[in-house]
């Protein structure tokens, strides 16, 4: 054990922190703290939803108690339904993996997005909108941050590589919420808004959905192309006319733009959307990324390379149910074995599924995906 001696003067600084320092019967963190606000009673989670109720616009969603849930379970003492919904999300793992996740190049380097920060960029979107308009934030929140966590390594491709295992078929939003995010026994409508944010889905429960379904466009239009710019893969000079236009040449003009017409057209209509104008111009802006960034000939290749890694781990694993986490096959027939299968790979990081495929499989470099140089 290391004696003080043994200590840098940083480490026993740090280590004389134990505690923190006592002053007037309660511990304070520093030795100088003088913040305080006035004793008494507190705003408890019925006061607070009370304010939330008279504060929100009609048509937002309330929380109440302890929330929808497949499992009954008692309200907590200060945080709305919602709020514990959010924090859940926070601290599950399948969030924190999405750090590991692709968003548009696989294996990101340090200065382009991943799922998790993707996720994080659209509950910014998302939150501005959402309190702009008088809904509940919290809920948004949560179902932003929560949107993609049913992604597979190596973005899109996962969901062709991982379908054909499936009787239902394999879609990152419905398994998110179906699959992925089931043990932390989320609200319902938290639930609703992650299985349904994909504008191919059916329309979600609840406005504060409708605005995420929004933000999720906006952010990973205006940051793909950001991050494709910077890797050198299309320039900003060439964005349509209307783009640059109505929205500008960077990303902060274009979030702007686009939030500023959500705000606008939900404040004359009541419905959430987007004006004409500024929806048309986001539609061509998404049309040039399709086109420049995600099927381009470079991207197609690295999708097959996902989808043909994915799939062999699938098989080998489904063949060999020996090295899926008991707690996921909980059915040995061939069904089972494959669902379990999909689940482990659905779950993996690039980087991890890359690493078993090279040592279950005996994939060479040539034959795995690989990052942008």
């Amino acid at each position: 054990m290391a004696t003080t001696d043994d200590l840098t003067e940083r480490e026993q600084e740090w280590g004389a922190t134990m505690r923190g320092h006592e002053q007037a019967g309660v511990e304070v963190a520093h030795a100088d703290s003088y913040a305080a606000v006035a004793s008494g009673a507190g705003l408890d989670r019925e006061a607070r939803e009370a304010i939330e109720s008279q504060s929100l616009r009609n048509g937002a969603t309330r929380s109440g108690g302890a929330g929808d849930r497949a499992i009954e379970e008692a309200p907590d003492r200060t945080r709305t339904c919602f709020e514990r919904d959010r924090d859940r999300i926070l601290h599950a793992s399948a969030f924190r993996r999405l750090a590991g996740k692709t968003q548009v190049f696989v294996f990101p380097d340090d200065h382009q997005r991943t799922r998790l920060t993707h996720a994080l960029e659209v509950a910014q979107v998302a939150r501005s909108v959402s309190r702009a308009l008088g809904l509940n934030v919290p809920l948004t929140e949560a179902i932003a941050i929560g949107h993609d966590c049913g992604h597979g390594p190596g973005g899109h491709a996962s969901e062709d590589a991982l379908a054909p295992y499936l009787e239902t078929g394999f879609d990152h939003a419905v398994w998110g919420a179906d699959v992925t995010l089931t043990p932390l026994n989320l609200c319902a409508e938290t639930l609703d808004g992650i299985r349904n944010h994909s504008w191919s889905r059916p329309a979600p429960s609840t406005p504060e959905a409708e605005v995420v379904s929004w933000a999720d466009r906006i952010a990973y239009v205006c940051h793909d192309f950001e991050d494709a710019a910077t890797a050198g893969v299309v320039r900003t000079d060439e964005l349509p006319p209307i783009v640059l236009e109505r929205c500008g040449a960077s990303r902060r003009t274009q979030l702007a733009a686009f939030i500023g017409a959500m705000i606008d057209a939900t404040e004359a209509t009541g419905r959430i959307g987007m004006t004409p104008d500024l929806a048309e111009a986001l539609a061509a802006f998404r049309a040039f990324n399709y086109e420049r960034i995600y099927l381009r000939p470079e991207s197609r290749e690295q999708a097959s390379l996902v989808i043909e890694m994915l799939q062999g781990l699938v098989e080998f694993l489904a063949a060999d149910p020996t090295r899926i986490p008991a707690r996921l096959l909980t059915d040995d027939s061939d069904a089972g074995r494959r669902r379990a299968s999909v689940e482990w790979v659905a779950g993996m990081t690039d980087r991890y599924a890359r690493r078993a495929a090279g040592e279950w499989l005996g994939l060479s470099v040539e034959q795995l995906p690989r990052g942008v140089d």
